[in-house]
């Protein structure tokens, strides 16, 4: 009996091709909306997800935004270390120089810095070695730089022992980090190469890193600690850290809360994994509206069906069909149209989001969310049930004697 009902609702499927497409069409359009929406936002924020991370995310930032006319020492910072709770501590200051080598110049982005700085945003080199304490204690002129900007300044990644000039002072390359991702708050700059034609010319973003001492020298604007990062021992939560800093920031500042702030990256991390799914939830809710109305849409027409095939339902009634047949047959017929558009929105999807990765130059990446798919499936057939329910049921509770007499 499934059979048979399968096979004639397909029949009058097919009969009506463009009655069917356009039923089918608010299906469509409501799976595409759904699925492209969610993917797209999706990728947006595990974009930005990865940026974050990729600045790490198991420290603490402390800033100091009032002194007290009392400011903190960089030989004051060893104090924070302490606490058995918290690990390691690392001042982070910020300067624009002008960096010059006889192959290239250009903008470079400078942090002043501690050894310490490398263990807790996880750097790693490529060649040398990162910044140490004697650096400090001597203020010397010493430089880290990353991979890209060796290879912008020098022409080669493997700088080590070569020299830099920013601002006109010397400073020799101590180290060349692993990779070129940004940790610092600078922004891509060009940097034209004097041995290549004036024309040319690549945006890549110089960075260094030198000893905090230094900086305080060579940038008018450090003169003290102003913000640092701090690590936990406890790998698993940075809590017990972010309190004994509380406790010692506290005491050093006369018990004002507001001389000081600490953010927990991680923190972070949780507020923008809550704030993304609540957009994932927001955006598909929105879609899933469509869909309604495709639903909308499949009852209408089945309603229409019925009215076109009375005399059909009459005569399949006189020779023995009884209400749970008349009723199965429409019911498929309508879940039919639901589950074909809802396959046809998937195919679409697919391809919309193929073609936006190719648009955005793979910059971000757009994946199908088979939870989502899945979910389309089933919203479809939930749809396809619900809506061709009355129709259904009306076309079953028709008397006989009555279809047969119906002259459209």
């Amino acid at each position: 009996m499934i059979f048979q009902s399968m096979k004639m609702a397909w029949h009058a499927v097919v009969s009506n091709k463009l009655r069917s497409f356009l039923t089918m069409l608010g299906i469509i359009i409501g799976v595409v909306a759904l699925i492209v929406l969610v993917s797209i936002a999706n990728g947006a924020t595990s974009s930005v997800t990865d940026q974050i991370s990729s600045m790490g995310s198991s420290y603490l930032t402390v800033t100091i935004t009032d002194d007290k006319e009392n400011p903190l020492r960089l030989k004051e910072l060893s104090d924070f270390c302490e606490p058995e709770e918290v690990d390691e501590v690392a001042p982070v200051s910020w300067t624009s120089v002008t960096a010059k080598t006889s192959y290239s110049n250009g903008t470079m982005t400078l942090t002043g810095t501690t050894g310490s700085y490398a263990d807790i945003q996880g750097l790693e080199l490529f060649s040398g070695r990162f910044l140490k304490q004697t650096d400090i204690d001597n203020n010397s002129y010493v430089v880290v730089i990353t991979k890209d900007t060796a290879t912008e300044l020098l022409g080669r990644a493997d700088a080590v022992g070569e020299s830099i000039k920013l601002n006109g002072k010397s400073f020799l390359v101590v180290g060349v980090l692993s990779d070129s991702s940004s940790l610092t708050q600078g922004t891509a700059v060009s940097s034209s190469s004097d041995s290549d034609d004036s024309d040319s010319s690549s945006s890549v973003q110089l960075e260094g890193y030198i000893p905090f001492s230094t900086m305080t020298r060579l940038a008018d604007n450090v003169l003290d600690v102003t913000m640092f990062y701090a690590s936990g021992t406890d790998e698993d939560s940075l809590e017990p850290a972010e309190n004994a800093l509380t406790e010692l920031l506290m005491e050093r500042f006369g018990q004002d809360e507001d001389a000081f702030s600490i953010v927990d990256q991680s923190e972070i991390m949780e507020a923008m994994s809550s704030v993304t799914n609540t957009m994932s939830l927001m955006i598909g809710g929105i879609a899933a509206i469509s869909l309604l109305v495709g639903g909308i849409g499949i009852m209408n027409i089945m309603l229409v069906s019925v009215t076109e095939r009375t005399r059909e339902i009459g005569i399949r009634k006189a020779i023995g069909a009884g209400r749970g047949t008349i009723m199965l047959q429409f019911l498929i017929e309508a879940l039919l149209v639901s589950l074909m558009g809802c396959l046809a929105g998937i195919g679409l999807s697919w391809v919309i989001l193929k073609v936006a990765a190719v648009v955005m130059n793979n910059s971000m990446s757009f994946t199908m969310d088979m939870k989502v798919v899945w979910l389309s499936v089933a919203f479809s057939v939930l749809i396809g049930v619900l809506f061709g329910l009355y129709p259904a049921n009306k076309a079953a509770s028709k008397k006989p004697i009555d279809a047969l007499r119906y002259s459209g």
